[in-house]
């Protein structure tokens, strides 16, 4: 694993936060480094984590991790999640080209697999090429989280995902979470068969929130939210190959929804009275964001790509954006926002 960021020699009062980590495939290694640096800071105390996707499962983890050892429980368990990803997709199709493995190119473009199958689920149904439903993440999520504990962490969860009837999103807290829930919150309708949750079909959480902010600010007693964003709100260049144009399209669409609760609290900001006393925790929350251009550049394909030399390297820029955030912003965590929501109303 590429050496660890150096850590922030920080002593202040304990801080209550709550997480809000946003989904991408493979890209949530990336993730996993932002909380695997944030663990090991004492003074931070997280009371609450929304997670969609790829964020769900690190949400999951680190909350079971959690209850059974403290941070450091949270921290192996996260570690033990990936390397169980990516130890169960070492015989995937879906492996990179060698000219991409010779050029250090994270990308799955030239896969022959990878392309094979970009094609077919643009013709044919998850129902027809996974007749059976298969997925891996099952086994893995059943062995790896006791949901029976999970439904007592001391850290509350909401798991985004989108009732597929309905169009809207569905939140699911500790008490409900299950292995399906959670693959239920990571489903691509155009890769996996809706999943069936007590009689209700279930598709990926990102359509109706990624993540969802409000139960973080009804449900917990922190005022701070750290975001964790791995789909980029702008792009400087425009999309022009097919590839690009779908991907445009999915990272817009699983923004859209986050962007509006982050709009509404800027303009609660604005108004003397923001409508009572949920109206004014909203205007109240105080927003952090941790993100790397990174993720920008790399391809949509790598999504995909689970390699664990893949995922280190995310791991390791994930610490190291945390690490920039320590270094920048720890004091200002519990007494100012350090994203300016208010900026995106000049976009509205």
């Amino acid at each position: 694993m590429p050496a660890e960021a150096t850590k922030a020699t920080v002593t202040r009062d304990p801080v209550l936060i709550d997480l809000a980590l946003q989904g991408g495939g493979s890209h949530g290694a990336f993730t996993w480094g932002v909380l695997d640096r944030l663990l090991e800071e004492p003074w931070l105390q997280i009371d609450g984590i929304s997670g969609t996707s790829a964020g769900a499962m690190n949400a999951a983890v680190l909350a079971d991790g959690y209850a059974k050892g403290g941070a450091n429980g949270a921290r192996i368990g996260l570690k033990t999640f990936w390397r169980r990803v990516s130890d169960a997709a070492r015989f995937s199709p879906f492996q990179r080209g060698p000219l991409d493995v010779m050029l250090g190119r994270w990308t799955l473009d030239s896969s022959p697999m990878y392309v094979a199958m970009d094609l077919m689920s643009r013709l044919v149904s998850p129902y027809q090429m996974n007749p059976r439903g298969n997925n891996p993440l099952r086994e893995i999520l059943a062995d790896l989280v006791d949901f029976m504990r999970l439904a007592t962490s001391p850290i509350k969860l909401f798991i985004t995902a989108t009732n597929v009837r309905t169009g809207r999103g569905h939140v699911f807290k500790n008490n409900t979470i299950t292995p399906e829930v959670l693959l239920a919150s990571a489903c691509l309708p155009t890769m996996f068969q809706a999943i069936e949750i007590d009689n209700e079909l279930y598709w990926d959480g990102g359509y109706s929130g990624n993540p969802t902010i409000t139960p973080l600010v009804r449900e917990c007693n922190s005022q701070d939210t750290i975001l964790v964003t791995i789909n980029p709100v702008e792009r400087k260049e425009p999309p022009r190959s097919a590839a690009e144009i779908l991907n445009r399209l999915n990272e817009v669409s699983f923004n859209a929804v986050l962007l509006k609760e982050l709009r509404m609290m800027a303009l609660l900001r604005q108004v003397a009275d923001p409508g009572g006393a949920e109206g004014a925790k909203w205007a109240g929350m105080r927003i952090h964001r941790i993100g790397s251009e990174m993720l920008t550049e790399l391809g949509a394909s790598s999504k995909l790509n689970a390699e664990w030399a893949f995922f280190t390297l995310l791991h390791a820029e994930g610490r190291r954006s945390a690490q920039a955030f320590l270094e920048a912003h720890a004091m200002d965590l519990g007494r100012r926002s350090t994203l300016n929501i208010d900026d995106l109303l000049r976009q509205i």
